[in-house]
């Protein structure tokens, strides 16, 4: 499926620019001729993020920390004077922190929750009211994951905090439905690492070969989806959530018997 005429100059904002997932959103959109707006909290990376994105006149980056409420107050207003609103907003950061509930933090609990819950509730907020405002029938996506549906050891708060977010769009989805706005979430797959988070060989393939699909997320499968889903041919979904995951939240294809040929 070809969106370039369709995002052409459409205006869209992503979070978590810097990172693996929103770096392949960004990319899309790019590629289909929107105009970008790349949030992250390091303003290093985020300016070296743009510039490999090809920065020019119609993208620009602007640095905040979406723990900080005011910050993310400062980031709309900043969007507003510049488009006036965004067609489209991808709620992509999220955190990882590992660890045991008997052992984990309350500062990580909370950063878990203010990073990967309250920025995408407080973001989408402001961002809908500019929408409505411009009288613009936009789409916000919610980047999620198939952890909201599959508990995991040392990241239950991830998985709650994933969870809720699900739930959020549904509410959203509800709630801006008269204005035309569609709210939807997209299910990455398992990603074989990144330069911030190294997994071990031993890992991947562990858990590669535990999907049905046998395969690792490729840039593609996420980016796709998430075009997808903001584009004109889905105008009449929303409230959905997406797995785009090899089939690996939906079961496990274990056997503890040898395994019979198929009939």
């Amino acid at each position: 499926m070809h969106f370039a005429e369709e995002f052409k100059d459409k205006k869209v904002i992503v979070t978590g620019a810097c990172g693996i997932i929103g770096g392949w959103i960004a990319e899309a959109f790019r590629d289909a001729g929107a105009q970008l707006c790349l949030t992250d909290r390091d303003e290093a990376k985020l300016a070296a993020t743009l510039e490999r994105l090809g920065g020019g006149d119609q993208h620009f980056a602007i640095a905040a920390d979406l723990m900080d409420a005011d910050a993310l107050a400062s980031f709309a207003e900043k969007v507003k004077q510049r488009w006036s609103a965004p067609d489209i907003v991808v709620n992509n950061a999220g955190i990882y922190p590992s660890g045991f509930l008997l052992d984990i933090d309350v500062a990580d609990w909370d950063a878990i929750m203010g990073v990967n819950l309250r920025a995408p509730f407080i973001l989408s907020k402001l961002f809908a009211r500019q929408m409505i405002d411009a009288g613009k029938r936009g789409a916000i996506i919610n980047i999620s994951s198939g952890a909201a549906r599959k508990m995991r050891t040392t990241v239950v708060p991830y998985c709650l905090s994933k969870t809720a977010l699900d739930r959020l769009t549904k509410g959203f989805a509800l709630e801006l439905a008269e204005y035309g706005i569609r709210v939807n979430a997209v299910e990455p797959g398992f990603i074989a690492g990144s330069n911030v988070s190294q997994l071990p060989d031993e890992h991947v393939e562990t858990v590669t070969a535990s999907i049905p699909l046998r395969r690792s997320s490729s840039p593609k499968d996420v980016a796709s989806a998430v075009l997808y889903i903001a584009s004109d041919a889905a105008s009449y979904v929303t409230g959905a959530t997406l797995a785009v995951d090899g089939g690996n939240s939906i079961g496990s294809q274990a056997v503890f018997q040898a395994k019979k040929k198929a009939l």
